[in-house]
């Protein structure tokens, strides 16, 4: 494409100059070969402009072209970035808190089970009889983050206790223990 409108160009300019120099204005063959050469000029002259004209719409097509790849690229980066981090921070909280998973997942699955509850029982309180009240500060820490954050206490009781709403032992007693964090945090 560049050397075709290189060769336009150069060829409307020798056209354009030749006759004027080497033909006799007085003979008219002359003066018509010169009138035919000028109109060969300005040929070549348009047509190396559509040539140019193309070729600008063309590169300004292709420089889109690179920067919406570009804009895809950094996007399926930052995508990748992101879900990274968010399995990292997963895998981090499942490392930090596995007694707190325990904790859940064995209240969501003996929730209907009678006889599994005495095991469940022996198996939460033995970590609480060395540091019960460890665990109870830790409770009370972690149930008045969440409420700082405006959960609402169902929410948090099944958060920090494993218990979800509802009218059982269980649910009670940790809505106790949360009404009286809450109270002693007040009275702070």
């Amino acid at each position: 494409m560049h050397l075709k409108l290189f060769v336009l160009s150069a060829s409307s300019v020798v056209l354009w100059l030749a006759p004027l120099a080497a033909l006799d204005k007085t003979l008219d063959i002359h003066k018509a070969l010169q009138g035919v050469s000028l109109g060969a000029a300005i040929a070549c002259a348009f047509t190396a402009g559509n040539i140019a004209r193309e070729q600008s719409e063309q590169d300004e097509i292709e420089a889109m072209k690179a920067k919406a790849i570009k804009a895809d690229t950094i996007d399926e980066i930052s995508t990748s970035v992101y879900v990274s981090q968010q399995q990292r921070q997963q895998e981090a909280e499942q490392i930090l808190n596995p007694r707190e998973q325990l904790e859940r997942l064995l209240a969501l699955t003996c929730d209907g089970e009678q006889e599994s509850e005495p095991i469940l029982q022996k198996q939460l309180a033995e970590p609480e009889q060395n540091g019960s009240q460890n665990a109870e500060s830790e409770r009370a820490e972690r149930a008045l983050q969440l409420k700082a954050k405006g959960w609402g206490k169902a929410k948090i009781i099944l958060e920090v206790w494993g218990v979800s709403k509802g009218g059982s032992p269980k649910y009670k007693a940790a809505e106790a223990e949360y009404k009286r964090l809450i109270e002693e945090e007040e009275e702070k």
